[in-house]
């Protein structure tokens, strides 16, 4: 085709806006609205229905199997993977995979989700009743508290709506946004319910930035040994500047001296100290590092996460803390870059 047939094509194939910008934005923020409403009336239909739905999930010692059609299906797929990742093992079986051969997934102490807004969905009622028979127990999701698939489940959750916010009421999308909805509120107090922690959490994810987060610890990035900077109180001013330019952490603890290992902290004194001091006084002869410490040094513990440190030192606009044990002695520190090259900030 010659490039003028092209552009030719393209011309004719263009649809015309219909809409002007003002009535554009009129229509998106109806759509919201109605969404918003869809979601927001859920909050009335939370009751002993639902209250079973999650008895049912807890008493079981199998799995969750979320299972829908088309839109619902989409939806089902999010909301396991919201259970699995929030402490109820959950996984997606599609209907039609489940009549042909799939339906070998479910087992006895398994509990089914069922999806459908008309709860009327074909693939869903032909495998209901093996599921049924096998003695799983089923959850229905669904628009009609009258539908066959809610008369078929041990609890119904439901999650109609007044109106769709597609133009034409047939598009799925307040049903689904409702759907969701229902989907994390059950996950949500799945989680309570269980006591999931964010170290629960952080196993759960523990490839990203929310896994490091909640997994990394002080210990897991401080620097330990020879790395941490440290001279006794008796160490004269010259030395603990020698200690602060070879460790290149811009300070170093005064601690009680030991023969293998630093002792109990005593104090520090920071490059900013080494500027104010000179502010204050150019003779700096004779000085010994004691004289001009500070006395109580801003601390973490190693066992604290290493997001704990981050935050300390953003509260307390520093880029370096000293790490104790319980009982006071120095045994790391660490920067700000430390915590970049660990990538928890």
């Amino acid at each position: 085709m010659s490039p003028s047939a092209n552009r030719s094509a393209t011309n004719s194939s263009a649809i015309t806006r219909k809409l002007d910008d003002q009535a554009l934005t009129v229509r998106a923020r109806a759509v919201l609205t109605i969404e918003a409403g869809a979601v927001a009336a859920l909050a009335e239909r939370i009751d002993e229905q639902f209250v079973r739905a999650v008895d049912i999930i807890l008493q079981s010692r199998g799995r969750v199997i979320v299972s829908g059609v088309g839109k619902s299906g989409h939806i089902g797929r999010k909301i396991a993977a919201t259970l699995a990742s929030t402490g109820t093992p959950a996984y997606f079986v599609h209907p039609s995979e489940a009549a042909h051969g799939d339906l070998g997934m479910i087992q006895p102490d398994d509990v089914l989700i069922a999806l459908s807004n008309s709860g009327s969905t074909e693939e869903l009622l032909v495998i209901v009743p093996f599921v049924k028979r096998m003695g799983a127990r089923m959850i229905a999701m669904t628009g009609r508290a009258d539908s066959p698939l809610a008369q078929l489940s041990d609890a119904h959750l439901d999650v109609g709506v007044a109106e769709e916010a597609c133009s034409l009421n047939l598009a799925p999308t307040a049903s689904t946004t409702a759907a969701l909805a229902m989907g994390d509120a059950l996950a949500v107090v799945l989680l309570d319910a269980r006591g999931f922690s964010p170290e629960d959490f952080a196993r759960s994810h523990p490839g990203g930035a929310l896994g490091r987060r909640l997994l990394t610890h002080v210990r897991d990035v401080m620097r330990t040994g020879d790395a941490v900077p440290s001279v006794s109180p008796h160490a004269s001013f010259a030395e603990a500047l020698l200690e602060i330019s070879r460790k290149g952490m811009g300070m170093t603890a005064i601690c009680e001296a030991q023969s293998n290992a630093p002792g109990k902290l005593l104090g520090v004194f920071t490059d900013g100290d080494l500027r104010r001091l000179l502010e204050r006084t150019g003779n700096i002869e004779g000085l010994k590092i004691a004289d001009v410490m500070h006395h109580a040094p801003r601390c973490i513990t190693p066992d604290a996460l290493a997001a704990e440190a981050a935050s300390m030192m953003e509260q307390l606009s520093i880029t370096r803390l000293l790490v104790i044990d319980e009982q006071g002695l120095l045994v790391g520190a660490l920067n700000t870059q430390d915590l970049l090259t660990a990538k928890v900030i």
